[in-house]
């Protein structure tokens, strides 16, 4: 048995973030890899692309998982509902446009909908399809905050320069966790999961236009950077031997 098999869970460690829900952009066409990236399976043998971002984001923390879906949206669908946890769908009609189109179906619907009776969520957690490497651990630490990159000092600067460092010791409010905004970085570089409380939820909606995501929002708005580095690259693929050659 190895260290891995007798470490506790990061669920199970972190519980659940009350009112924060995974939101899983799973709509391309993936032409470089080849097909829609939300159904690559990295060995034969191992679950869809898209059944593991579910189950990380479950396993970090997330009290429940919206998949967005374009490119083959019957096949992702009826994988992710068979998964029989607390997660749905929505379709993104012009998922061609790109990212920003995506992040702005899956807003749109959570804006509107309840889940689990906990009343409006107050968060999300957005992440790719496409990041292999990405593990509950990381997605527990973007939810928990433990430390955070100084921007100002970080080898790799972010290039936004609106990035700040803060320390919260405490479980935040409903009214604290609706104005977070927050992200992952890679030795220093900012990335995904990123954490956006439902107070950014319309600018967003109004700014992510073709494959930028939330990327001109986080240019021009002060947020936190969370330090993963140590437990993962970040990096997303693109094709086949990418994906093959990701640790």
């Amino acid at each position: 048995m190895t260290e891995s098999d007798t470490a506790p869970h990061p669920a199970a460690t972190h519980g659940r973030a009350a009112h924060v829900r995974g939101l899983v952009l799973a709509a391309g066409a993936g032409r470089r890899m080849g097909g829609p990236k939300a159904l690559v399976r990295r060995h034969p043998d191992e679950p869809t692309l898209v059944e593991r971002a579910v189950s990380l984001l479950h396993a970090g923390g997330c009290s429940g998982i919206t998949v967005v879906v374009g490119a083959a949206a019957e096949e992702v669908t009826a994988i992710v509902t068979a998964l029989g946890r607390d997660v749905d769908v929505v379709t993104c009609p012009d998922w061609d446009e790109g990212m920003g189109a995506s992040l702005r179906a899956g807003l749109t619907a959570l804006t509107r909908s309840t889940h689990e009776g906990e009343g409006c969520v107050d968060a999300v957690l957005v992440t790719l399809v496409d990041l292999p490497d990405l593990t509950p651990e990381v997605v527990a630490r973007v939810l928990d905050a433990p430390g955070h990159v100084d921007n100002a000092h970080s080898a790799h600067p972010d290039p936004d320069e609106h990035a700040v460092e803060l320390h919260k010791t405490a479980a935040p409010t409903n009214h604290e966790l609706r104005a977070t905004l927050r992200r992952a970085a890679y030795d220093g570089v900012p990335g995904h999961p990123a954490l956006i409380g439902r107070d950014h939820w319309e600018q967003v909606i109004a700014s992510a236009t073709g494959d930028h995501g939330a990327r001109p929002y986080f240019r021009t708005t002060p947020h936190e950077l969370v330090e993963c580095g140590d437990l993962a690259t970040g990096r997303d693929v693109d094709t086949r031997e990418e994906l093959d050659t990701s640790r």
